[in-house]
């Protein structure tokens, strides 16, 4: 099979669509659609006769969630524009639009839904369709879905808070329990619709919670056929809504956000929600998490559990990196190296070697005085201690929210749930046309491609993402000639006498450094546009069998874009940038031309900070305008366009149509910009001590401005199941085990923090200063080599060059001229990268060994849960199942006593053994 057959697979050209549809433009008021092509389920009656919906009146209740009957809840919305008012040329479109939709609706109503459709009270064209499921389909598909719900009030002691006698103080962090009532808490089981009366139902109208109703809408939704085209069904409200058929399917908000609702029966979650959760005055209170999931469902739940734990746990990050920060500040004046540099008997008297051929001149080392101030605020023993505590912290991290994310699986009834309750896509199943063996129960079912082409599909895909990874990479190799290129501009305008008042502050690296790193940063966002859009291109072509698989897949995707996207440029500066330069008088060329660029005298470290924090900040800053202004000012113009006289009543239904629709992707991009956001915090911290602090700040933003967008700008996201927050666990290991190996590293090769040490405990045995009195008194002289000004070649001879200066120094360790080994590498370098490799392999292996420590002795899932799913699955037993073990019982009886004890004794057994 080649690739053009998979791409065509299930397709139908729009020519044929055409010449099917003068076949099926008139539809009578009342059809019989074929059996075959409608899906159906055990307990729906067969057989029922499907009319078209009728129009209803508005009954002029803006908060109503009901029909006009005022009885049956609204669990889905449906939008289109009415064809018959369309211009006449498009009719031929249009007829075909509404064939499909009335198909679509009958499909619906066949399946046992009722809809009730509503003309818009703002434009006359719109359409609204009110879709509701009875108690019988309701029960049905619970039962399909594996739902969860409750056999009886949890019975088990809770164990009281480590923390209750500080409750006077912590309650004011809490949502006022007044408003936000705590639930009672329920064993639950998969509902089964013929043990109906062993489940905790007071009323049937509050059985179903609005998420679980609109979860089992959409499912419906999802499959129920719109066309047919000889053997192939076509199906899915998501293809309806890609071609135009309709504008629009959203699940409705229970009420206005800022408003209370008088109608009856309105829990007004939205407007608790709002008060104790999105608003800006309760910034500082914990999230209803609850209150949360039941609105959203437990995807967007575990998401703000997520990021409400990440913010928690980085606050003690924050305090000891903010500590690191204060102790580097307070000693930059006192550092002796740094006083060296700035020394004008010391660093001034230092002529350094030109770092670029020919334009470059000659410098003195006292002019990097003040980011050598700026170095020792980041570059200091305080940074060393800082980065072995945050490799710790990125591991109880993960363990402890291993433990959290246990106790909301439970308390959320989502244990198990992958293995139980996912179906396939609808997109999948629509192209199943082959038949394979399944190898678990050995009989054949429809898959949508062979071995072959899914073989082809797989290399496809692998082969685009490595070739956007590669075009990445050379945007990377842009900026870094960037770089190279116009270095050697700054090195001759900022020593001009024109520039001499900002010369003291700003040095050609930190003039280089901070315009790569704002070139860097807009390259970024533009590239990450182009990615998402190939991501999704190759997630759709492989076809993944469950949503949770497309998710993964697509996460797994992006995230190798973002990550070498993003941090690319900090590798660069952290270990490759200073690295391979030579000397001064053979140096090291890129791609034969341009000279490679050369660290400042105290190293990369400085560069790498400031490259963190453009990247990092602008990142946030860019997100947080981007989801506050652009929602609020795309609602601002919707609403000035579609007003309405102010005696018009505008209904629930299209009030939520006038927000913005929902994402595609939903959490994606947010779980997305917080684990690129970890990155950050966990893999460069040891240049960057305040990175813990910038984030803590931007997630306390972070969690009101989601709350707030999808609260209030956004139309109800739609209710789904997640256990976990999926392949982006993984991912965050991953990360927490490289992040150790990084900060060794940026401390080892980046830092200057090894040959000062290896100085501090060295002998008077090699070429400057005196060793054996311990001190940092010239350090700065011996990690500078000499270089005499006659060995230079005729390319890279500086053409401004000053006759006087015979000899330069430049950063290394070699021997100097006139040595028998000139500019080889000396004994003292050697020393130096002994010391490095040694503090890599010693840091490390301490590192991880304390995390596998730590990972061993902290159970991922607390004692109390595992004795709450034992209890849950006994009362399951008991419970559900305890009636059949009855009814074979007494069939048994009549006929053999014997039989009946064993019986009777064997369910006695398997009651203890729950």
């Amino acid at each position: 099979m080649s690739a053009n057959d998979i791409l065509e697979m299930d397709s139908v050209s729009e020519t044929e669509e055409m010449e099917g549809d003068a076949e099926l433009d008139m539809i009578n008021e009342e059809v019989v659609y074929p059996e075959e092509f409608l899906p159906t389920y055990h307990s729906i009656k067969e057989g029922t006769r499907i009319t078209k919906t009728q129009q209803a009146e508005f009954n002029n209740k803006p908060d109503s969630l009901f029909f006009n009957d005022g009885v049956r809840r609204i669990d889905f919305i449906l939008v289109y524009e009415d064809e018959d008012k369309k211009e006449f040329e498009k009719r031929h479109t249009f007829q075909r639009r509404k064939r499909r939709r009335e198909y679509f609706e009958a499909s619906l109503m066949k399946m046992g839904m009722e809809l009730e459709a509503t003309q818009s009270v703002v434009d006359d064209k719109l359409m609204f369709v009110k879709v509701h499921m009875p108690w019988e389909v309701l029960c049905t598909y619970a039962e399909v879905l594996h739902i969860k719900l409750p056999i009886q009030p949890n019975d088990l002691s809770s164990r009281p808070s480590p923390w209750r006698f500080l409750s006077c103080i912590t309650k004011h962090f809490y949502p006022n329990e007044e408003l936000i009532s705590k639930e009672t808490e329920f064993f639950t089981a998969p509902f089964e619709k013929d043990r109906v009366e062993y489940f905790y139902i007071k009323d049937r109208d509050v059985f179903f919670t609005p998420s679980m109703r609109s979860r089992m809408a959409y499912y419906i939704l999802s499959r129920a056929p719109y066309d047919v085209r000889g053997n192939i069904k076509k199906f899915g409200i998501t293809k309806l809504l890609d071609s135009g058929v309709y504008k629009a399917a959203y699940p409705l908000h229970d009420c206005r956000f800022n408003v209370r609702s008088t109608e009856a029966g309105c829990p007004n979650e939205r407007f608790l929600l709002y008060q104790e959760w999105a608003h800006p005055k309760s910034f500082y209170k914990m999230q209803p998490l609850d209150l949360i999931r039941k609105y959203y469902g437990e995807k967007i739940g575990i998401y703000f559990a997520w990021l409400g734990f990440y913010t928690l746990m980085l606050a003690l990050a924050a305090v000891v990196g903010l500590g690191c920060f204060i102790y580097g500040y307070k000693t930059q004046e006192t550092s002796t190296w740094s006083k060296e540099v700035c020394d004008p008997n010391i660093g001034g008297k230092i002529v350094m070697c030109p770092q670029c051929d020919k334009f470059c001149n000659y410098w003195r080392l006292n002019s990097t005085c003040e980011s050598s101030k700026k170095l020792c605020i980041f570059d200091n023993f305080g940074t060393l201690v800082f980065s072995v505590f945050m490799s710790v912290w990125v591991t109880l991290f993960l363990e402890f929210w291993k433990r959290y994310q246990a106790e909301l699986e439970y308390e959320w009834d989502t244990v198990e749930f992958l293995e139980q309750e996912e179906p396939p896509r609808p997109e999948y199943e629509a192209k199943c046309i082959h038949e394979r063996k399944n190898p678990v129960t050995g009989v054949k079912e429809k898959v949508p491609y062979t071995t072959c082409g899914r073989c082809v599909r797989v290399s496809i895909g692998i082969g685009t993402v490595l070739f956007w990874i590669m075009l990445i990479l050379a945007s990377i190799v842009a900026v870094t000639v960037y770089r190279l290129a116009v270095f050697f501009t700054f090195s001759t305008r900022l020593r001009s006498q024109k520039l001499e008042p900002i010369k003291e502050y700003v040095t050609p690296q930190m003039a280089t450094s901070v315009t790569a790193s704002l070139i860097s940063f807009v390259v970024i966002m533009i590239l990450n546009i182009l990615y998402e859009r190939v991501a999704i291109w190759i997630t759709d072509f492989e076809l993944p069998r469950t949503k949770t698989d497309y998710e993964n897949s697509l996460t797994l995707k992006m995230f190798l874009f973002q990550f070498v996207n993003y941090y690319s440029s900090c590798f660069y500066i952290a270990f490759f940038k200073g690295k391979v330069v030579s000397y001064p008088g053979q140096p090291v060329y890129l791609l034969g031309k341009y000279r490679n660029e050369e660290c400042d005298p105290g190293g990369c470290l400085f560069e790498l900070t400031t490259q963190l924090s453009i990247i990092m900040g602008g990142k946030a800053i860019w997100n947080n305008i981007q989801e506050v202004l652009l929602p609020w000012v795309k609602n601002l113009i919707s609403r000035y366009c579609t007003r309405v006289a102010s005696e018009k009543v505008i209904p629930r239904w299209e009030q939520d149509y006038q927000l913005q629709p929902v994402s595609k992707l939903g959490l994606f991009y947010e779980y997305l910009e917080m684990v690129i956001q970890f990155g950050f915090v966990t893999l460069f911290v040891a240049s960057f001590p305040l990175a813990p602090v910038l984030a803590l700040v931007n997630n306390l933003f972070e969690i009101r401005v989601d709350a707030w967008k999808i609260t209030t700008q956004f139309r109800r996201i739609l209710p789904e199941k997640a256990q976990d927050i999926g392949a982006w666990q993984p991912i965050l290991q991953g990360i927490a085990i490289l992040a150790v190996a990084t900060n060794a590293m940026i401390i080892a090769f980046t830092s200057d923090m090894i040959p000062r040490l290896v100085y501090y405990w060295s002998f008077s045995v090699y070429p400057y200063g005196d060793y054996s009195s311990n001190t940092m008194e010239g350090y700065i002289n011996s990690s500078l080599s000499v270089f005499n000004v006659n060995d230079f070649s005729n390319s890279s001879t500086p053409a401004l060059g000053n006759s006087t200066v015979t000899t330069c120094r430049y950063r290394d360790f070699r021997y100097p001229p006139g040595h028998p080994r000139q500019y080889e590498h000396n004994v003292y370098y050697w020393h130096v990268i002994a010391a490095k490799m040694a503090f890599i392999i010693v840091v490390e292996h301490i590192i991880y060994f304390t995390k596998f420590i730590l990972s061993y002795v902290i159970p991922d899932v607390p004692y109390a849960v595992k004795e709450q799913i034992k209890r849950e699955k006994y009362l399951t037993q008991v419970i559900l199942h305890e009636t059949s073990l009855k009814l074979v019982t007494k069939r048994l009886k009549p006929y053999d006593e014997e039989t009946h004890t064993e019986l009777t004794g064997a369910k006695e057994e398997l009651e203890l053994d729950f």
